[in-house]
């Protein structure tokens, strides 16, 4: 029996019934054969982890755009911080921790530089529109190695791909709105967790809001610091999902009510602030007119395109784009559009 085939055993003896198994993945796009040591979804979250999308994320916007100051979050903090959130909750709900972990590390791999303002520029400009959620899964299904993709199983490109809520439910009614696997609903709770709380910091940190702007009921129901919210948060939804026997996963009324309220708080005060929306046109700008540069010289990037590809240039500009960070995109930006200095040689 192989170390792997072990930790499978270990795996079915531990774990809730309705956690997923790694011996029971729906598999690959491209069948592969199982290694010795690791199992499918532990092979997942490292291929994640190598791979240049996922380190590219450091240098894009969670909320503030090219933030300069060391304490400022970015998309790879992000990641970080709900994937630790992700794997306590799989940990005390005895769920799968390498899948959840996957699907938190995986789920923002194709976000766009400047964070949402990224997003809502290309969703305007390029035929098809654009969602991050399904541009992460291009993202491991296609653009990493090359066009061959990181070919991740089915339960974690599932969970990439129903991360996302914007405004909406955090726990949709609907399950075709659901992750297939408890686990990656987990990850869908784990990131607003972790989102509403961090960006609440930064934003204090930034000056941004006062600790008094925060409505008076938020901090009665959550709590007055950033620790104590987030487990507030944690233990409650461990705690009511418990008590279903994980038929369901659950929130309290009052701890769910609290934070939609810390949600549109967030957005009226910080996100579609004056400030932030200032920066944020700047940033749309920027990206408007490289991809209209792109668009038009193709070949200054793309190098022996097929003729076939060449047809839709438009998602392979997209994808270009969407792929960037915050200072490549800046730095050129300034190469194409601004005057450079004169040097004299």
């Amino acid at each position: 029996m192989t170390i792997r085939e072990q930790t499978e055993e270990i795996e079915k003896k531990i774990l809730h019934p309705r956690a997923c198994l790694s011996s029971q993945s729906k598999g690959r796009l491209r069948p592969e054969k199982e290694g010795e040591i690791r199992t499918c979804f532990q092979r997942d979250r490292d291929r994640i982890i190598h791979s240049k999308a996922f380190r590219r994320l450091k240098h894009k916007t969670q909320v503030f755009l090219a933030p300069t100051g060391d304490h400022y979050r970015t998309r790879l903090t992000h990641v970080l911080e709900v994937a630790q959130i992700a794997r306590t909750i799989a940990r005390a709900l005895r769920l799968n921790e390498d899948l959840t972990e996957a699907v938190a590390l995986g789920h923002d791999l194709g976000h766009t530089p400047f964070g949402h303002a990224g997003e809502d520029i290309l969703r305007e400009i390029h035929p098809g529109g654009f969602d991050h959620y399904k541009q992460s899964l291009r993202v491991v299904d296609f653009l990493e190695q090359g066009g061959k993709g990181l070919n991740l199983t089915y339960e974690v490109r599932n969970g990439i791909v129903k991360h996302s809520k914007g405004k909406g439910l955090i726990i949709p009614e609907s399950k075709s709105d659901r992750a297939v696997t408890l686990e990656g609903q987990v990850v869908r709770v784990s990131d607003i967790i972790a989102y509403v709380n961090h960006d609440l910091d930064d934003a204090l940190r930034a000056g941004v809001i006062k600790k008094s702007d925060i409505p008076g009921k938020i901090i009665k129901v959550l709590g007055d610091t950033h620790s104590k919210r987030i487990d507030t948060m944690v233990k409650d939804f461990i705690y009511r999902s418990v008590e279903t026997d994980l038929l369901e996963l659950r929130i309290s009324e009052d701890i769910l009510s609290a934070i939609y309220m810390l949600r549109d708080f967030l957005y009226e005060s910080v996100y579609e602030s004056n400030k932030i929306v200032k920066e944020f046109k700047k940033a749309k700008k920027v990206l408007r007119d490289l991809y209209a540069y792109y668009l038009e010289h193709m070949e200054e990037v793309f190098v022996n395109i097929p003729k076939e590809e060449k047809l839709n240039k438009h998602r392979m500009v997209c994808d270009f784009i969407a792929g960037m960070t915050d200072r490549f995109a800046l730095m050129t930006y300034e190469r194409l559009f601004l005057p450079q200095q004169w040097t004299v040689l």
